[in-house]
């Protein structure tokens, strides 16, 4: 069975379409006109072998909180949507994994009680790269919406790190293998909830 999901979200802030398989080979191929996002998106693609594709637009204009936090919204409601309840996954997962002289660690729960943890240790300095920047306190925004909607709980933390750029990607890699490990399915689990309860919520 597919486990894929398309969502849209259409507001006066923002025009946001995305498709997520779970199980695929890690290509990202959505039109993102934030250059160092993609960047982040794209590694969370590749390092979580999930595929993902779309569209994001938003008031630019005003800034980059709008886009960047419903794009989180709209990651969210991917995963709970191909995720469906749950069944034979095993909803728990972590990283540790260094990027040059950060050490970043990662760690989720699809346990259907959204909660983030977020100790980034940023700067909060836009990052500048061709004229272009990108709102380092939009980093936290996003995964706010998204574990909002995944329904899951993550902790992220930098035990450990200079620059900005290795910090938040080192993160994005992280979250990804993390959550890849929490969403893959578990063979002896044979189908069942992971819950004592027999339902996530």
């Amino acid at each position: 069975m597919a486990r894929i999901a398309t969502i849209k979200r259409d507001t006066t802030e923002t025009q946001i379409t995305l498709t997520l398989n779970l199980d695929g080979t890690g290509k990202c191929s959505v039109k993102n006109p934030i250059g160092f996002f993609n960047h982040m998106l794209s590694a969370f693609c590749k390092h979580g072998m999930f595929d993902l594709s779309g569209e994001l637009k938003g008031d630019l204009e005003v800034d980059q909180h709008h886009l960047i936090e419903d794009t989180g919204i709209v990651l969210g409601q991917c995963f709970i949507k191909a995720l469906g309840n749950c069944a034979g996954i095993y909803r728990s997962g972590s990283c540790l994994y260094p990027m040059d002289e950060s050490l970043c660690r990662a760690a989720v729960d699809f346990g259907g009680r959204p909660y983030l943890v977020c100790e980034a240790d940023l700067s909060n300095i836009p990052l500048v790269s061709d004229g272009k920047s990108f709102q380092t306190d939009c980093f936290e925004d996003f995964w706010q919406g998204f574990v909002s909607h995944a329904q899951c709980n993550l902790h992220l933390d930098i035990l450990r790190g200079r620059n900005d750029h290795h910090k938040m990607e080192g993160l994005f890699k992280a979250a990804s293998r993390a959550i890849r490990e929490a969403v893959t399915v578990d063979e002896r689990r044979k189908g069942q909830i992971p819950s004592t309860k027999g339902i996530i919520v």
